[in-house]
């Protein structure tokens, strides 16, 4: 039986549909926020393998481009490989739901949030995670839901929940928040230099909104959810729990407090594979089944163990494994010019994580172009994010980027685009590579160190320098430490990673995942009171290899030149086909193909801006010439100088410059009577002659007559 529930949310309606779509899913709702509309789905699986070592949680959130009207591009008229905007959909209603499922519980579950139609200035990656936590609440899965999240700009110096397109294009802030009706659990912003305390005030106002949608939520709930399924758990006796601990806490202790990471790695790996290999040794009567049952307990017990000795040292004793205060920064070296033919490169590194960016600068026209949902369909800054599996010392597989290599290129494309210069300041589609050579935690925010200094060696005039800070948090009970710089194991037994990215003046970028239920305001607070010191030590680093952007780009990248012509004469620049704008490149760059990397690259706007790249600014120069030479516009009665290209009874046709010809009809070649017009002219003749204007159906016409008036 279908029902509904609406709800006026922050003036716009919210209604929620259940009963009538996708009834053979655990659980499914068609949310509608304005005329966005998201179906949400979720399915459990009823098979279950307890001894897996990862919850099997499947988000995905599938673009269908129906929804805005469009038709995909390219040969293949369907949606395929998900779009970088969906992956991070995706991923941004993942992290504040996996830490709120039950630790123990192991049954598949997939949520797939399908849209359908798609209002701009009504978020549809909102809407679907409002449906996801739905869709799983009332699907009887052990959740510790529900959870939402909204959107926060700042117009004016007033907050706004869920900003529309016009509210967004005036806004310093772009915050995305999630959280419970009690806490913050996920965090993610770009912002235009903006102060701690304001970005502090934008999450505690996001975070009331989001109290609104819980309690809707909660209503529902309460009508349609179903209770909460049983589940089978591993359950682990006292008995096994305390003989593993006299067997390793001693020296999983010690391991920990190695400073050096593979060495430490090295000796934690080998005492859980000593102590495993005892209880398989003097187990192995037991059956496969049994045996695997008993190994997986002890290896969740150890990883217990290892979680509480990392507490204690660094909660209670005020220590850190490596050695480094709470709120110290590992060392830090910079390098620039690495590649000598690559248009700026430069090498970051903090402690044990190294990214080396490289950048490249191309015409305008090599801009990315995008087939998604957004109203966006072109962008021309980039960063691209490269994790190979030798940075952590492993093998592994290679192949397209991952999730996690799209996220981390997105956070740090996101914090270095606000500095970008615009597209009138500095004519380029640039594109920052990083490539992370050694990692040890907080590569992400390396690479937004490493871009910032490439894209200065680079000559791109960015507004100021960037640097990137990851802090971490720790908590034992009610006691907690917040850590600058964390590594490794301090992201991979913490409990929040929370980066934060921006100038000396203010933030432009923030990302926070929790694998607790949430924080308070006084943890966000001292957190990015912190990572604001950390930024200024980094940003001094930084500054000392290369101060500013160098005034020149490379003698390797384009060089370029901008004009404008008459909008009207774009067509003939271009020329039938696009024969004439290939003759000028062709001719002008000495090359036989437009796509010689040698040619001279041109891109006509509408507007009638001309940009001509070109290493070489002779090229460029010529380039220029011909083109001003075929746009020139002819002043009528005005005399000019011209030479005779045709001839035929009636007149000739004289060339002003190239591409520009009119015809001096035989009545207007003299003062005397012309029969024919070779009787007066021959093909090279140059001569002088009176622009008359163009007729009614485009043509130039010239007198040599009237000019040879004016200059008797």
């Amino acid at each position: 039986m279908k029902k509904v529930f609406e709800l006026n949310f922050r003036g716009r309606k919210l209604v929620v549909e259940h009963g009538e779509l996708a009834k053979q899913a655990t659980g499914a709702v068609l949310v509608r926020y304005g005329d966005t509309v998201v179906l949400s789905t979720t399915v459990i699986s009823k098979n279950v393998n307890i001894l897996a070592d990862f919850f099997p949680l499947m988000v995905l959130y599938q673009e269908k481009l129906y929804s805005v009207g469009k038709i995909p591009g390219g040969f293949i008229k369907r949606e395929g490989r998900p779009t970088d905007n969906a992956t991070l959909a995706a991923r941004m209603i993942d992290r504040p739901m996996r830490p709120m499922f039950k630790e123990d519980f192991k049954h598949e579950v997939q949520i797939v949030n399908t849209v359908l139609s798609v209002d701009q200035d009504n978020s549809p990656e909102m809407t679907a995670m409002f449906g996801s936590s739905l869709a799983t609440c009332i699907s009887g899965a052990p959740f510790d839901g529900p959870i939402a999240g909204v959107k926060v700009g700042r117009v004016n110096g007033e907050f706004v929940i869920n900003p529309t397109t016009e509210q967004m294009e005036l806004s310093d802030i772009d915050l995305t928040v999630a959280g419970t009706k009690h806490a913050i659990n996920m965090v993610e912003a770009g912002s235009k230099e903006v102060s701690e305390e304001d970005m502090l005030e934008a999450l505690m106002f996001g975070h009331e909104a989001i109290k609104e949608l819980v309690a809707f939520q909660e209503e529902i709930i309460k009508e349609v959810g179903l209770p909460m399924m049983e589940y089978e758990t591993l359950e682990i006796s006292d008995e096994l729990k305390e003989e593993i601990r006299s067997l390793a806490s001693d020296k999983l202790d010690q391991a920990m407090r190695i400073k050096d990471k593979l060495e430490k790695y090295a000796a934690i790996d080998q005492i859980k594979e000593d102590v495993v290999a005892k209880y398989e040794t003097e187990n192995e009567a037991l059956k496969e089944a049994e045996l695997k049952e008993l190994l997986t307990k002890v290896k969740l017990v150890l990883e217990e163990i290892e979680y509480e000795i990392f507490r204690k040292i660094v909660v209670k004793e005020k220590t850190r494994a490596d050695g480094r205060k709470m709120t110290e920064i590992r060392p830090l070296s910079t390098a620039i010019d690495l590649l000598p033919r690559t248009h700026g490169s430069a090498l970051f590194t903090r402690g044990q994580t190294q990214s080396l960016s490289i950048v490249t600068l191309g015409a305008l026209g090599e801009h990315q172009i995008l087939d998604g949902l957004t109203p966006e369909d072109e962008k021309r800054f980039m960063l691209h994010y490269n994790f190979p599996q030798f940075s952590v010392g492993e093998t592994g597989r290679y192949g397209a980027p991952g999730r996690r290599e799209i996220g981390h290129g997105a956070l740090g494309e996101r914090a270095l685009l606000q500095v970008i210069p615009s597209e009138e300041e500095f004519p380029y589609t640039i594109r920052v590579v990083s490539e992370i050579l050694e990692s040890n935690g907080s590569s992400s925010q390396a690479s937004i160190c490493a871009g910032c200094m490439a894209l200065m060696a680079a000559g791109v005039p960015i507004k100021a320098p960037v640097a990137g800070i990851a802090m971490g948090l720790i908590t034992d009970g009610d006691d907690y430490t917040i850590l600058t710089d964390i590594q490794g194991m301090e992201d991979h037994l913490g409990d929040m990673d929370f980066k934060v990215a921006g100038t000396k003046d203010g933030i432009c970028a923030l990302q926070m995942d929790i694998k607790i239920k949430g924080i308070t305001r006084e943890i966000l607070k001292q957190a990015l009171e912190q990572a604001k010191q950390a930024r200024m030590e980094i940003l001094e680093v930084i500054t000392k290899q290369i101060p500013s952007p160098r005034k020149e780009v490379s003698k390797y990248a384009p060089k370029t030149c901008t004009f404008m012509i008459n909008p009207d004469k774009i067509k003939d620049v271009i020329g039938r086909g696009g024969e004439m704008i290939t003759k000028i490149i062709c001719e002008e760059s000495n090359v036989t193909s437009v796509n010689d990397v040698k040619a001279v690259k041109v891109d006509l706007e509408d507007d009638g801006r001309v940009i001509i790249y070109h290493t070489d600014q002779d090229v460029i120069d010529r380039t220029k010439a011909r083109i001003e030479s075929l746009t020139r516009e002819v002043e009528k009665n005005k005399i000019y100088t011209g030479k005779v290209v045709k001839v035929e009874d009636f007149g000739c046709f004289v060339e002003l410059w190239p591409g520009c010809e009119g015809l001096v009809h035989v009545s207007q070649l003299d003062q005397t009577r012309v029969e024919k017009a070779s009787d007066v002219v021959k093909v090279g003749d140059e001569i002088i002659v009176k622009s008359l204007g163009y007729d009614n159906r485009g043509r130039l016409n010239l007198s040599r007559k009237q000019a040879f008036n004016k200059e008797k």
